[in-house]
């Protein structure tokens, strides 16, 4: 009988052993919310929703009215059901390229929009996304921040498929949003430049660089983002300080909002930003210990 017992004991621990090493099964995504994140378990994928998306205000974006024109008319024209285009948003950093995109939640969610975001490791398992959100009612953008590639990346060729590749129809309610600092998103090197060089063997060595060119040929949609002068960025600085109950922009804060993007050696938006969370909690930490 302790032998028999024993056998139980051993046969229950394998198989807790085996459980373990089997894939989840993730629960059903929880269609009620308005944003989610792309996430693994135990090796299977699944909709992880974002009970707290960043919804930021497309007012708060300043010095990128082109930009923002451009992709609310091209994002309105997606969930009101007529055609749209894939976009693809390049630049310099803290440009608002991001922000833009986020900014289009807080705009369109009440319309039906919803935003997926996707990891650039994850983008092999674009199939699979898609397959979840094509039949539903809702128009989804499967957002890609600070998209980018290195040669050979599997993700490389699962987007171009997604974007248009592939045998079968792409959904109509699904649009690509990716943001990148490259413009054609995968290294291009001096040597490639030279159409009479031998590239490790390759004969024409061309048509691998119209290869890279491809991908981003792809988003219907181009829209460049560029770096602020010092006023634009001073602009932004005391926009944001109003946000945070700051009215007054006077020469001395002036002064402060050089000498932080000094110390960040950038001009960017979201230097101004992040200036402008700093100045304010001081602001108020001040006050706070006068009393």
């Amino acid at each position: 009988m302790a032998d028999f017992n024993n056998l139980i004991d051993r046969a229950e621990g394998l198989l807790n052993k085996l459980e373990n090493l089997l894939p989840a099964s993730p629960e059903l995504p929880d269609w009620s919310a308005i944003a989610w994140r792309w996430q693994h378990n135990k090796g299977r994928g699944y909709l992880e929703a974002i009970p707290h998306p960043h919804l930021i205000k497309l007012d708060y974006l300043h010095n990128i009215d082109a930009q923002k024109a451009e992709i609310v008319r091209n994002t309105a024209q997606f969930v009101q059901g007529y055609t749209a285009n894939n976009v693809l948003l390049t630049g310099a950093r803290g440009t608002g390229k991001s922000s833009v995109v986020k900014a289009l939640l807080s705009q369109f969610s009440q319309d039906g929009l919803r935003v997926v975001e996707v990891d650039k490791q994850d983008l092999t398992d674009l199939p699979q996304i898609t397959s979840l959100l094509r039949g539903r009612n809702e128009r989804f953008i499967v957002f890609c921040d600070d998209l980018s590639f290195e040669t050979g990346d599997g993700g490389y060729k699962a987007l171009k498929v997604v974007l248009d590749g592939s045998m079968a129809v792409t959904s109509d309610n699904i649009l690509v949003y990716a943001t990148s600092n490259r413009r054609h998103l995968l290294p291009e090197f001096m040597a490639e430049n030279l159409e009479t060089q031998h590239l490790g063997g390759e004969i024409r060595p061309g048509d691998s660089v119209e290869e890279k060119t491809s991908l981003s040929d792809r988003f219907g949609m181009w829209l460049s983002f560029y770096s602020f002068d010092q006023q634009e960025y001073l602009t932004i600085a005391a926009q944001w300080l109003r946000h945070y109950g700051i009215q007054v922009f006077d020469e001395e804060t002036s002064r402060a909002a050089l000498q932080w993007s000094h110390t960040r050696g950038s001009r960017s938006g979201r230097a101004a930003y992040q200036f402008a969370r700093d100045y304010a909690g001081r602001h108020s930490l001040k006050k706070t210990s006068v009393k």
